[in-house]
């Protein structure tokens, strides 16, 4: 059975679903004019008539229906709906249940920005380290003690000669050989000598970097036959390369004062192709 609601029918009025039907009416419109002007369902309008609201939904709905229906047939129900369930109604209020205190938002993005700039210089430190201290220093340092070990040898050795056990026949073969294995010492197919600071990469044949970082002022890097495959320096005026042992212009490799070329096997460079 239908439900059905007076309080659209004030006392002394008909109720809005009668008054509807009898605009409808006086208007010469059918349930299905009134369906396909508004586009809603003819069983909607049957329900607006009879004042069946219960069915049809929630109030915010039947109101606007209710307001589009009276406006189509030209009638104002607007007394009529201000008294009953289908009236506008305030939105509710949002109430926060969560509310975060000011000092603790201020302390949580403070923290943020500390473990920020912390990460930011675990890893910024380090490589500026690496760039003003570059791993080359440690190859200086060793090529210096080596060039010094030869000279300690020499001194040395005089005061060793006279308590050695070495029978006096070996003595010439000794010194005999001494002259031959330093006229045999292969010559460097390749040297860098630095006037200024130059930031220097040297690339073995084998795909590994033998020198990369700054190399500054009386420095010196000497390579041999077949080690080296490709170079690339910086501040070229600031380097003097000599290749087996002839004075290398850097002008044909260079461009934009970074000079760049390749070795081959045999010694000859090429410039390196972008």
């Amino acid at each position: 059975m239908m439900m059905q609601s007076n309080e659209f029918a004030p006392e002394g009025s008909g109720s809005c679903g009668a008054r509807l039907k009898q605009a409808r009416e006086a208007a010469g419109l059918s349930v299905e004019d009134v369906a396909a002007r508004l586009k809603m369902p003819a069983r909607v309008v049957y329900s607006l008539e009879n004042d069946d609201i219960a069915s049809m939904g929630a109030p915010v709905f039947v109101r606007g229906q209710l307001r589009s229906y009276a406006r189509l047939v030209g009638i104002d129900l607007e007394s009529q709906l201000s008294g009953t369930s289908v009236a506008s109604t305030a939105p509710s209020e949002l109430v926060s249940h969560t509310h975060t205190p000011r000092y603790r938002r201020v302390f949580e993005q403070t923290t943020r920005r500390a473990v920020y700039i912390v990460m930011t210089a675990a890893i910024a430190v380090p490589i500026w380290i690496a760039t003003r201290h570059p791993a080359s220093n440690s190859t200086v340092q060793s090529l210096d003690m080596a060039a010094v070990a030869p000279g300690t040898a020499n001194t040395a050795l005089p005061a060793a000669r006279p308590s050695s056990a070495t029978p006096p026949q070996r003595t010439p073969v000794t010194a005999s050989i001494m002259p031959s294995s330093a006229a045999a010492a292969p010559a460097k197919t390749l040297v860098l000598k630095f006037s200024g600071d130059s930031w220097v990469q040297i690339v073995g044949v084998d795909g590994s970097k033998l020198e990369e970082g700054i190399l500054g002022a009386g420095q010196e890097r000497s390579y041999g036959p077949g080690e080296v495959a490709s170079v690339r320096l910086g501040n070229t005026a600031a380097v003097e390369v000599s290749a087996a042992g002839q004075p290398l212009d850097l002008a044909p490799f260079s461009r934009a004062n970074v000079a760049r070329f390749t070795l081959s096997s045999d010694g000859s460079l090429a410039p390196v192709s972008d």
